[in-house]
């Protein structure tokens, strides 16, 4: 990897709402566009794109064979094409911006990541800022949950897989195991936080930094969607434990809460 930071994307879903689409409340929030209006998906990735982005996040967060089965009426084989397709989305915006912007010239390739989101996403409770469900499964069960959703990903061309706002340990090992079903495949493991020390089930995101050095696929490991003060004291807390080899990957927010009544 280019040892100069990579700059990541933004909020899908925030400009997504700014261009006037109502995701508040969809149990499958963003990844619905997938199916309703894939162009306003990569009108987002293109103007992420123009200002300056090296990593497009697929638009797959919420997205899963089981939720496009229920809340769609698709079949499995077509909700597996529905997630590939985030990554086709991706790739193509990606292979227009090159090829017809002046902004592309002396840049980095971007790169496309396809986005995992916790098992808690889908339950649309906003237990993915508590890792509450782990307690009730199985790791098995977090395999098998997280294994087709990263098999379309793979099988779509993603150049790596970020898997995040994973709140606890379990599902985060569970995530690493899928991971080595797919031994070409490079990933970043990035967690939710509740405080300067501790990830969001209580346990100490210097464990979480220890569960990513067991993997030799991680390209980084880090924190998202908390707020921005949080991020230094965790990555202090947490640096002696790190791979020199592994970077930090780091996009908080602004700090607001989220309530899964009113959001």
């Amino acid at each position: 990897m280019d040892p100069s930071p990579f700059i990541l994307d933004g909020g899908l879903a925030t400009e997504l709402e700014a261009s006037g689409f109502q995701l508040q409340g969809d149990p499958l929030w963003s990844a619905k566009l997938l199916h309703t209006n894939p162009q306003a998906i990569k009108d987002v990735h293109y103007r992420f794109l123009q200002s300056g982005s090296d990593v497009i996040t697929t638009a797959t967060y919420q997205a899963s064979i089981e939720g496009f089965v229920k809340y769609l009426g698709l079949r499995p084989e077509e909700a597996q094409q529905m997630i590939m397709s985030g990554v086709q989305l991706a790739k193509e915006t990606v292979r227009e911006f090159m090829s017809h912007s002046p902004e592309s010239e002396d840049r980095r390739e971007p790169l496309v990541a396809g986005s995992v989101g916790p098992y808690g996403a889908f339950l649309h409770d906003g237990s993915e800022y508590t890792g509450a469900y782990e307690d009730k499964m199985t790791l098995e069960e977090l395999k098998d949950w997280h294994r087709p959703q990263i098999q379309c990903l793979v099988k779509a061309g993603a150049d790596l897989v970020a898997m995040e706002t994973i709140p606890g340990l379990k599902e985060a090992e569970a995530l690493v195991e899928v991971l080595k079903e797919f031994p070409e495949t490079k990933a970043w493991l990035s967690f939710s936080c509740k405080d300067i020390q501790n990830i969001s089930s209580g346990r100490r995101f210097s464990e979480a930094v220890q569960v990513a050095c067991r993997s030799k696929q991680l390209v980084a490991v880090g924190v998202n969607c908390c707020p921005a003060p949080l991020v230094k004291p965790l990555l202090e807390s947490a640096k002696s434990h790190k791979k020199a080899d592994l970077s930090w990957v780091v996009y908080p927010n602004s700090g607001e809460r989220w309530d899964p009544n009113t959001g």
